[in-house]
């Protein structure tokens, strides 16, 4: 990683930070994105960048920089793309993170519930892969993950609209690698399962929530997570870092499930 240029969505918290931190401890540069300013300042503050860094021009330890941007203005994400450009060169990665989860039961979301949880899961992830995409196909080389969710893949109850906008932006994902392959730009998805984030902890409403999630609970038809862990924000983060390196670089278009076997895939 070290040298490469990478931008991060959601970075303020959970799997997002989690991702820029990994980047950066390998010798990335991340512009760390988030709508909210406090979590990227705290987070680019652990990872200050030397002078030479911070103008792109030199290789070595990593950084990380905080760029306020809410995924779902396309003008906003167009205008901190180009300002990463400007500032620290070419983009070598993007990693999409940001989401948000609105539970409830699928027949009586509300339309805010429905359009919100679309904008931010798949058209953020529209607008950010439209932003950078061009540029990396031009220089030939590049690589680009989004963070879904096993939920795209599995159905679940409370879940219908963070499950269809999961499913969503991962397909978009595969179709958008399909069409960048002959330029030499990689397009994988990576699907967590239970994440101890505080998204995740957001759904446990009772002292027995965590063990349900581990051994499974038939009234919402679900299975529980053979490796007997709730997964860390590192664990997402190191397959990031592993599809956006050059180990995997005859890998993609692909969905990697990182839930423990929760899938049973």
């Amino acid at each position: 990683m070290a040298g490469r240029r990478a931008l991060v969505t959601g970075a303020g918290q959970g799997i997002g930070a989690a991702v820029a931190r990994t980047l950066a401890a390998q010798g990335a540069h991340v512009a760390a994105t988030d709508r909210r300013a406090g979590g990227i300042e705290a987070l680019a503050s652990e990872h200050t960048p030397s002078a030479e860094h911070a103008e792109g021009a030199a290789e070595g330890a990593g950084a990380i920089t905080p760029y306020a941007m809410d995924v779902t203005d396309a003008a906003a994400v167009h205008d901190v793309v180009e300002a990463v450009t400007v500032r620290h060169g070419p983009l070598d990665i993007l990693v999409n993170v940001a989401g948000i989860l609105r539970p409830g039961p699928a027949a009586e979301l509300s339309d805010a519930d429905w359009g919100d949880t679309f904008a931010v899961n798949a058209t953020g992830v529209f607008h950010t892969a439209r932003a950078v995409a061009p540029g990396m196909a031009a220089r030939g080389r590049g690589s680009i993950v989004t963070v879904g969710s096993n939920a795209a893949g599995v159905p679940r109850t409370q879940l219908g609209a963070y499950a269809a906008s999961k499913a969503a932006a991962a397909m978009y994902t595969k179709c958008l690698g399909l069409e960048l392959a002959r330029s030499g730009v990689r397009c994988n998805v990576v699907a967590p399962g239970s994440t101890d984030t505080a998204m995740q902890r957001a759904l446990w409403r009772d002292p027995d929530a965590l063990t349900r999630v581990l051994d499974g609970d038939p009234a919402v038809y679900r299975t529980g997570i053979p490796l007997g862990r709730i997964a860390e924000p590192s664990d997402i983060a190191d397959a990031v870092l592993f599809l956006v390196s050059d180990l995997a670089r005859h890998i993609t278009m692909q969905e990697l499930y990182v839930d423990g076997g929760a899938t049973l895939r």
